[in-house]
């Protein structure tokens, strides 16, 4: 049983508009290959009717009767359904996505009492970081380090949206090349991403949250890293314009520099391995 509080489900129920029965734009046989695809389950199994046949009250069933773990997993695919849906959310619907985002992450491991402090990751020193440790493919290597090059040289003209993009460009580029040198830990990971059959899918296909989430439980990255690299990529898209035009959101050298830090923090944790 999940440990999601009643806010907690009001906050996915109005996201995903679940209060007429529906679970965004899936149909019955979209949302049974969604559910098969990332956790290998069937939704529409007896175990999941007992509040009724719908999308919305399988959902139900399913937080209720399984673990924190898969049900971020399943929680987490579905808000990035819903930025794809939702390109340009209002800042109301902005804010709601944000505190999902938060209860997923609560769900994966990182409680009040053991998340991660921005200041005091902030406070941390890194040497510019040396991605030859890292054991990256040849070809890639030098692409990686223009790319620190260039946003260093971003962060000190005072460029923030480009610190952000390219914070998180690198940081997708490096955890790839990791999985691509470690395909047997990452692909056996519970959080690895499935398709319809429930086979794991190609690196190529995977997304930065879920590199990031089987990244943490490889043990290649830390809590810490693992929190705000989702921050990282919450922060990337706004690469989309019109979403950053419709939340408000306004990119400052401190956002740029909390992107930074990620960066450098993860290089540093994967150059210890």
């Amino acid at each position: 049983m999940s440990s999601l509080a009643p806010v907690d489900k009001r906050i996915f129920e109005d996201l995903f508009g679940m209060r007429s029965g529906y679970v965004l734009q899936y149909t019955n046989a979209t949302f049974a290959e969604f559910f098969r695809g990332n956790v290998s389950v069937d939704i529409y199994s007896d175990k999941y009717s007992f509040n009724g046949d719908s999308k919305a009250k399988r959902l139900r069933a399913f937080w209720e009767l399984e673990e924190d773990h898969t049900v971020a997993k399943v929680l987490e695919a579905l808000l990035d359904v819903w930025c794809y849906e939702n390109p340009t959310p209002d800042s109301q619907n902005q804010k709601c996505y944000d505190n999902a985002m938060d209860i997923v992450l609560r769900l994966q491991g990182i409680s009040m009492s053991s998340e991660p402090d921005q200041n005091t990751f902030l406070k941390q020193q890194f040497d510019h970081p040396d991605v030859s440790r890292i054991g990256l493919e040849v070809s890639l290597l030098p692409v990686i380090q223009r790319r620190l090059e260039e946003v260093q040289k971003c962060m000190n003209l005072g460029v923030p949206l480009s610190v952000i993009f390219l914070s998180g460009s690198i940081l997708e580029g490096v955890l790839l090349s990791i999985a691509i040198k470690r395909p047997k830990e990452f692909n056996l990971a519970k959080s690895a991403p499935k398709d319809k059959d429930g086979n794991v899918r190609q690196f190529s296909h995977w997304s930065l949250a879920q590199l990031i989430d089987v990244g943490y439980e490889c043990g290649v990255l830390k809590l810490d890293v693992k929190k705000f690299s989702h921050e990282l990529r919450n922060f990337r898209n706004y690469i989309h314009p019109w979403q950053e035009a419709n939340s408000g959101f306004q990119p400052s050298d401190h956002t740029a520099r909390v992107c930074l830090q990620v960066l450098y923090a993860a290089i540093a944790q994967l150059s210890e391995d």
